[in-house]
């Protein structure tokens, strides 16, 4: 049988409830369980060290600027340095890109009486590329910009950031064997 929704609307009588002392305090604590538990952030890390890269950068440019030389040359044969980067903007900074990943690979690199050997073999083939490009470097002076020059200093940049490359693979593959033969001999 239906009943009327008015009357038990009528008849309703509120039942008094009271809340405990502390159900506020137990009501938090449910809710920090429930809630997902927040990650530390680090992104003011990863901004504070692009700032510092940045600054980096900025004070490597302005320490390269040099500012305008009041006395002309006024002599045609002396001898001026001629690199990559004097020839645009575009080859100064392929040049710094290639030179900043090469000092990052030398810098992360670390001398252990293992891994030695394998760096000096691999330091000398590097300090031959370095004699090489700064050959060409002489020959880029006399000889005046040409395409072949430019292209062998480049690829001589990108031949000794792939040797470090590939140190740092041998170095790190080194590492990874020592690590399972002390496994095995613990």
């Amino acid at each position: 049988m239906p009943k009327d929704i008015r009357n038990l609307v009528n008849d309703f009588q509120q039942k008094s409830v009271e809340l405990s002392d502390n159900h506020e305090s137990k009501f938090l604590k449910k809710l920090q369980e429930e809630l997902p538990k927040r990650k530390k952030s680090y992104a003011w890390l990863y901004a504070a060290a692009s700032v510092i890269v940045l600054l980096g950068v900025g004070l490597k440019f302005y320490t390269n600027i040099d500012p305008v030389d009041p006395k002309p040359l006024t002599n045609p044969d002396a001898t001026q340095v001629v690199d990559l980067g004097d020839i645009s903007p575009e080859m100064q900074k392929i040049e710094n890109y290639y030179l900043t990943a090469i000092n990052y690979e030398i810098a992360s690199l670390e001398v252990t009486p293992e891994n030695k050997a394998l760096l000096d073999e691999y330091f000398e083939r590097i300090s031959k590329l370095d004699a090489d490009y700064k050959r060409l470097n002489q020959k880029l002076q006399k000889e005046g910009v040409n395409n072949e020059t430019i292209n062998a200093l480049i690829t001589n940049l990108q031949l000794r950031l792939q040797l470090l490359i590939q140190l740092k693979d041998q170095v790190n593959d080194l590492q990874s064997k020592q690590n399972k033969n002390e496994k095995y001999t613990i």
